[in-house]
């Protein structure tokens, strides 16, 4: 940091700022993000907050974010609930560290399991997911309740379940205790990132207990799938073209090094965790917009019926030509992004200086829901409107920051795969089912590590 010009402003911060404790008063553990985007409402695009001496600096100002995104002067930073998630997918993609040898391998392997050849051979896989999840909803009953978020994420696994690992959970037979032990870890990471540690100590024992019980199904649980299927190569069994088998095969064309085992494991853990949570909440969310908005639901099944006539199958093919679906997802992330924002630190090491500020640690959070709102948006940058993202409209805002993927080299190497199966499974839910409310509702969105609706019901019935 230049020390030569003039002096650096102080962040602004909560009131009732206490003398030992600090901005105690503004914790909210429960709901971290909502409450920080409260407080940068009334405090504005940067501000601090500080606990018992940890200090946070959260940004929320387009133009210091597209600052803090430059890869020249910022990179990539593990803030608490990522370290945190180390004790679930140790040095896998997302919680590798910048400077940890697998960070680098695990992008350069994996990087071409999620290119357009990898991706069309998991669209069947996608779309025989889609298929149960819909058989199970037409056998119930003709009309339908049901929890957006549970179905949604129902979905998801058996997703990632068969395109990671060629394994069926028995995601639409019943409880997934694996799946239940995901959710419950990153609940208890999110909790214990945003509480008093000294509160948790005291109160939070039997909570510690069963997240260590978690993290061991988890481990126990991926490590026997991918020990079964090391077991299948060397007896000579044909192989599956899904992840583990890419990650099997597959080394740094550089190198030529490819994954230990160790780390195949912690990179299916990755992709269980962030493939389940991400596209199920996104998902829930479109759901609960579309149940609002019938001539919307209308639109988008008209184009499915344009791309796919007669009810046939939508193609690998076919998914980009869903332009209004895409625009639906769109705007859902803009709103609502599942990884609610990403951490970032000054390359240079100490304080760092933005925006006329001094940031002590050189490091910062982008709140990235507040950004998503910002006013280079509109003035109904608030409401839902997928029609912001029409082609032509997002090249006259170049103020406006959309980054629902995070940024840079650490942006979601998913992405594309969690695009596509998110189109995919609502151009087939819309295409089959009318979808309205069940019952009066206001949004409550919860937060563990990710954002997800809670108890919102839909009530389904067929179309036909």
């Amino acid at each position: 940091m230049d020390q030569a010009g003039p002096p650096l402003a102080r962040l602004p911060h909560p009131k009732f700022r206490l003398p030992i404790a600090g901005d105690l008063l503004s914790v909210d553990s429960s709901k971290p993000v909502q409450r920080e985007m409260k407080m940068a409402d009334e405090l504005g695009g940067i501000y601090e907050r500080k606990i018992f001496g940890h200090r946070l600096v959260v940004v929320s100002d387009p133009i210091l974010v597209n600052e803090v995104n430059n890869e020249q002067v910022w990179t990539k930073f593990l803030g608490l609930p990522h370290r945190k998630l180390r004790g679930i997918a140790g040095d896998g993609l997302f919680t590798a560290f910048n400077s940890e040898p697998n960070w680098q391998l695990g992008h350069s392997i994996l990087g071409p399991a999620f290119n357009k050849a990898a991706m069309r051979r998991y669209h069947q896989s996608m779309q025989d997911s889609i298929d149960g999840l819909l058989t199970t909803w037409d056998n119930s009953s003709a009309s339908k309740s049901v929890d957006a978020y549970d179905e949604c994420s129902k979905l998801a696994f058996d997703v990632i379940g068969r395109c990671a690992l060629s394994h069926d959970f028995g995601t639409f037979d019943g409880n997934v205790p694996f799946a239940e032990a995901i959710a419950r870890a990153l609940g208890y990471v999110n909790r214990s990132s945003n509480d008093v540690p000294v509160v948790r100590a005291v109160t939070g024992r039997s909570a510690a207990r069963q997240h260590g019980q978690d993290l061991a199904l988890i481990r126990d649980t991926v490590a026997s799938l991918v020990d079964s299927r090391m077991l299948a190569r060397r007896s000579g069994v044909n192989a599956n073209s899904d992840l583990l088998q890419h990650m099997f095969e597959t080394v740094d064309p550089t190198t030529g090094s490819g994954l230990s085992i160790d780390n195949i494991k912690n990179q299916i853990i990755t992709f269980l965790v962030a493939g389940n949570e991400t596209t199920a909440s996104t998902m829930a969310f479109a759901l609960h917009f579309l149940s609002r908005n019938s001539g919307l639901l209308q639109s988008l099944r008209e184009e499915v019926e344009y791309v796919a006539p007669g009810g046939g199958a939508v193609e690998f093919d076919d998914v980009p030509k869903l332009r209004r679906v895409r625009r639906v997802v769109d705007e859902t992330l803009r709103l609502w992004p599942a990884a609610p924002g990403y951490f970032r630190k000054a390359r240079e090491r100490g304080p760092a200086e933005l925006g006329g500020y001094e940031i002590p640690e050189g490091w910062v959070f982008v709140l990235l829901p507040q950004v998503h709102r910002s006013a280079s948006w509109g003035a109904d940058a608030r409401s839902f409107d997928p029609d912001r993202f029409m082609a032509g409209k997002m090249d006259h805002a170049p103020d406006r920051v959309y980054k629902p993927w995070g940024t840079g080299l650490r942006a979601c190497i998913g992405r594309q795969f969690a695009l596509h199966e998110a189109v995919l499974a609502l151009a087939s839910i819309v295409r089959r089912y009318n979808v309205t409310p069940d019952g009066t509702y206001e949004l409550d969105v919860r937060e563990a590590i990710t954002l997800r609706p809670h108890g919102v019901r839909l009530r389904l019935s067929r179309c036909d």
